[in-house]
């Protein structure tokens, strides 16, 4: 299943006083980094549509250059007149045998990508489906004077967010439907119910806020506060760990690094799928958390890791620090290997890894060096990588 998301960022921001809230600082970080981060960190997503104003296609790629450096896996468009013209612009630059599109408005940094997960998970079983939380308060209809014409029940009302989940044939024929009727609709669920399809709501999180006006800033930064709380390295409780690992290179095997199958006649050599840059980076979280070591917790003795994905080993690794109550803060690897060249994967990598352990893509940084034809590496005898991690006490 090939899945692509479609970021609204396109609006002019009129409600702001003029000023791009998609660029607004909210505990020092831009809103859209927020949102594209939530994205990125969903690795199976690819590509992401990120839909800005035609005037600032120029300003959104440096920023995304300087921010990220690298950012193949994100596609920069512009926007309509409206919203819904908008997302149309973006539907139309995701390649055409995308299964699932995620939209979603870049103005909600609070989105996670677990709620992203879980709408994409409803589409692909529903076809359509839309992040939705439960009206709290009594909702009353007017009579369009002011007077109260009928209390509405409680039991049925649901406030509807982004992200919107949908087959991309589903979506694609609503918003062609929508622009041959000259029908203009609120959000892109609308649209699929409008040609005929259910919608699935799926629980949303009322902290999932869209920045809107500026008394919504205040609100947005108290609940990115208690999330820097709750899930980022301070110097309180502060610990790290070191990992190291080496491979022979040999015939006939596939080479993984990072998660990522890379093109290369060779392969390493070893109990599981040998991916050098993983273990490393286990045995950095393993020894920070003072747990032992990667052979400690999965030994090449063991049948029941025969070829294992590292990937799943990096989860059990990163659920036993979770059972210990700590948390990631980052992770910093450089991987030794004189072929084949591997800036092309890096990003790839980086979002394997951040997707798996459940951290934002800055949390993850990788690097490549040679050794300059120097000692086994050089000689291509095998790769190496080192990796430094942080960790600390949740709640600290």
């Amino acid at each position: 299943m090939k899945v692509g998301a479609v970021i609204v960022s396109a609006g002019k921001s009129q409600r702001m006083n003029g000023v791009d809230k998609q660029f607004l600082k909210l505990c020092g970080k831009p809103v859209i980094a927020y949102t594209l981060d939530a994205f990125l960190a969903c690795k199976d997503i690819t590509p992401i549509v990120l839909v800005v104003p035609d005037d600032s296609i120029s300003v959104y790629r440096d920023w995304l250059n300087k921010y990220y450096g690298f950012y193949e896996d994100i596609v920069v468009t512009s926007g309509g007149m409206e919203r819904q013209y908008s997302v149309l612009n973006g539907l139309r630059a995701l390649p055409e045998d995308i299964d699932i599109v995620v939209i979603h408005d870049g103005a909600r940094p609070m989105v996670t990508p677990k709620l992203i997960e879980n709408g994409i998970e409803a589409a692909s079983k529903f076809g359509a489906a839309v992040a939705a939380v439960r009206v709290k308060d009594t909702v009353k209809r007017s009579d369009g004077q002011h007077f109260v014409e009928r209390t509405l029940s409680r039991e049925t009302l649901w406030s509807i967010q982004t992200p919107q989940s949908f087959r991309y044939d589903i979506i694609m024929r609503a918003h062609t439907l929508a622009m041959e009727q000259g029908y203009l609709g609120t959000d892109d669920a609308v649209l699929a119910e409008r040609a005929g399809y259910r919608v699935k709501l799926f629980m949303g999180n009322y902290d999932n806020i869209k920045i809107t006006t500026p008394d919504d800033v205040p609100v947005a930064e108290a609940l990115l506060g208690q999330r820097h709380y709750e899930s980022h390295v301070d110097s309180v409780g502060y610990r790290s760990g070191m990992g190291y690992d080496v491979h022979r290179l040999v015939d006939d095997r596939p080479l993984i690094l990072g998660g990522v199958n890379i093109p290369f006649n060779k392969g390493l050599l070893g109990h599981s799928d040998a991916d050098v840059l993983i273990h490393a980076i286990i045995d950095a979280l393993l020894g920070a958390a003072a747990l032992g070591d990667i052979g400690r917790h999965f030994p090449d003795t063991d049948d029941s890791y025969k070829d294992i994905s590292s990937m799943r080993l990096l989860r059990q690794v990163n659920n036993l620090l979770e059972s210990g109550g700590y948390v990631i803060g980052n992770i910093d690897a450089t991987i030794i290997a004189e072929y084949p060249k591997l800036a092309p994967y890096i990003w790839p990598m980086r979002r394997c890894i951040a997707s798996v352990l459940g951290l934002s893509i800055g949390q993850v940084n990788i690097k490549a060096t040679t050794t300059e034809g120097l000692g086994f590496a050089g000689r291509q005898e095998g790769i190496a990588a080192y990796a430094v991690a942080s960790i600390r006490k949740a709640g600290e």
